[in-house]
């Protein structure tokens, strides 16, 4: 599975195909992150469990579950073994115990932050520091400080927010209800938005955002499994594709490292490539789980995941050889009775 990031072209993303498949799911994937710099993806599923994956090699390092608060929304945190989750169960009046910040390594919550009412729909990490950004059904966005248990500030916003930190740590995006996106200075987002872009003609709620690496293109992607591309400075739509629907299952898409492809999936079960200098669509692949829930490519390496109750890693292909089934438990863990 050793597949360094080089310089992608057409033909390799054509050559992209399933090189490990891990089956042993006991429900739907929610959610799934690649840490930053080390080879290392995290899981959340509907059955409970968090698993830790090396993507070098295609081996489960651990698992643990969750029974008490379940596993939705994950993403790892700086550290290669510490990763912050959302929960599905035990939300109450109060929003207590709604985030959990847990350490991998020891199976222990090392933190509760406590503050939103309902389900997490949108979570991720500043690059740069510490903080860290929760989107919620309850029509907030928190901004919160892994070192600090007390919400750090609150957004009220309307309809399904769902947020983003570009690759420096310096802004961050929010979607909002009627297809509107507003920009904030990370250090000063209590001075409000600093620009507000619309997603012309399309006002279905905007379920997942990314920045390109190099930051000047941002990806969306609707309920209604549109997605776009805008200029990340002035808003310009640079272009934009019509998914197959896919009902009862909100689809993800995802930037190549180097930001010149998007990768998508759809309603139909398929896997899509588009190269967005080229306009035009580099590949459609059979995706072989059904319709991917989760899809992110990896930050350093030529490599993506997708998943649905199944998870899949795939690389270029550069044989004939028959993917890697890899089903195998390690180091299973139940929770702590605090988790």
């Amino acid at each position: 599975m050793k597949t360094p990031m080089t310089q992608l072209d057409d033909e390799t993303v054509r050559s992209m195909a399933i090189g490990a498949v891990f089956s042993d799911f006991g429900g739907k994937i929610n959610s799934l992150d690649f840490h930053r710099k080390d080879d290392l993806l995290v899981t959340a599923s509907e059955d409970d469990s968090v698993r830790l994956y090396d993507i070098a090699t295609a081996k489960l390092l651990k698992t643990t579950f969750h029974k008490k608060h379940g596993a939705d929304r994950i993403c790892f945190t700086h550290h290669p073994s510490s990763v912050i989750c959302s929960s599905k169960y035990n939300l109450d009046a109060t929003g207590a115990e709604s985030l959990r910040y847990l350490s991998m390594y020891d199976n222990r919550c090392l933190r509760y932050f406590k503050g939103h009412k309902e389900r997490i729909v949108s979570l991720c990490m500043s690059p740069v520091n510490d903080s860290f950004m929760s989107g919620s059904l309850d029509h907030t966005v928190r901004i919160w400080d892994l070192r600090v248990n007390a919400c750090q500030g609150i957004l009220h916003l309307r309809g399904r927010p769902t947020v983003a930190y570009d690759q420096q740590g310096l802004v961050f995006a929010v979607a909002m209800e009627g297809g509107a996106i507003k920009l904030f200075d990370s250090r000063s987002y209590d001075k409000g938005p600093f620009d507000t872009f619309l997603v012309g003609g399309d006002t279905a709620e905007v379920c997942d955002i990314k920045f390109s690496s190099d930051g000047k293109s941002m990806l969306l992607t609707t309920t209604n499994n549109n997605i776009y591309i805008l200029d990340a400075y002035g808003g310009e739509k640079r272009c934009g594709y019509s998914l197959e629907p896919s009902p009862n299952v909100i689809i993800e898409a995802t930037f190549t490292p180097d930001g010149q492809y998007v990768v998508s999936g759809s309603g139909d079960g398929n896997l899509h490539a588009w190269s967005i200098n080229k306009r035009s669509e580099v590949a459609c692949w059979n995706s072989h789980i059904g319709v991917p829930s989760c899809l992110k490519w990896a930050p350093r390496r030529a490599m993506f995941a997708a998943a649905s109750s199944v998870l899949t890693f795939w690389i270029p292909n550069d044989s004939n050889a028959e993917p890697t089934r890899m089903d195998t438990e390690a180091g299973v863990e139940a929770e702590h009775p605090s988790q």
